[in-house]
C-alpha cells in the first residue's frame, strides 16, 4: 500500500479548512478512509499566525520514516517548520530567450544606434569648436 500525507478538504463553501491526513493514494480526498490524521491547516488565518499550520512532528516523522510521500503542499509546510530542506528550483530553460540570430540582430543595432550616437556628439563638438573659432578669428580683423 503506497501511502502519502495530503491535504483533506473541510470546512463550508469559500471557508476552506483542511486536515493534512496519512491515507492510501488510491483513496480519494475526502473518502474519509484516511490513517491518521496528523495535522490541520486554515488557510483563511494569516501567513503569520502559528495557528495556520499545526503539525503534529512525531507523528510525521513517523510516518516518514514508515515510507510515506509528502504532497507538494505538505512538503512546503515541513520546511517551512524545518524538518525538510527546500527542494532546488530547476534551471531555466533558454526557450524563452529570442533565437541567436534576433540577439545578433538586436545586437547589431544597439550597436549601430551607439555609432550614429558617438558620431553625432563629435560633429556636435566640431560645430561648436568651429562656431566659436571663426568668432575669435574675425574680431581682430575687425580691429585692425
Amino acid at each position: 500500500m503506497a501511502t502519502v500525507i495530503r491535504l483533506a478538504r473541510f470546512g463550508a463553501k469559500k471557508r476552506p479548512y483542511y486536515h493534512i491526513v496519512v491515507t492510501d493514494s488510491r483513496n480519494a480526498r475526502n473518502s474519509g478512509n484516511v490513517l491518521e490524521v496528523i495535522g490541520k491547516y486554515n488557510p483563511m488565518l494569516a501567513k503569520t499566525d502559528e495557528k495556520r499550520v499545526v503539525l503534529k512532528v512525531e507523528e510525521l516523522k513517523a510516518w516518514l520514516a514508515k515510507g510515506a510521500k509528502p504532497s507538494d503542499r505538505v512538503y512546503k509546510f515541513m520546511v517551512n517548520a524545518g524538518l525538510a530542506t527546500a527542494r532546488p528550483i530547476p534551471t531555466q530553460t533558454k526557450k524563452n530567450l529570442p533565437s541567436e540570430k534576433t540577439q545578433q540582430k538586436a545586437k547589431d543595432k544597439a550597436e549601430k544606434l551607439a555609432k550614429l550616437a558617438e558620431e553625432k556628439a563629435a560633429a556636435e563638438a566640431a560645430a561648436k569648436e568651429a562656431a566659436s573659432a571663426p568668432a575669435d578669428t574675425e574680431a581682430p580683423a575687425e580691429n585692425a
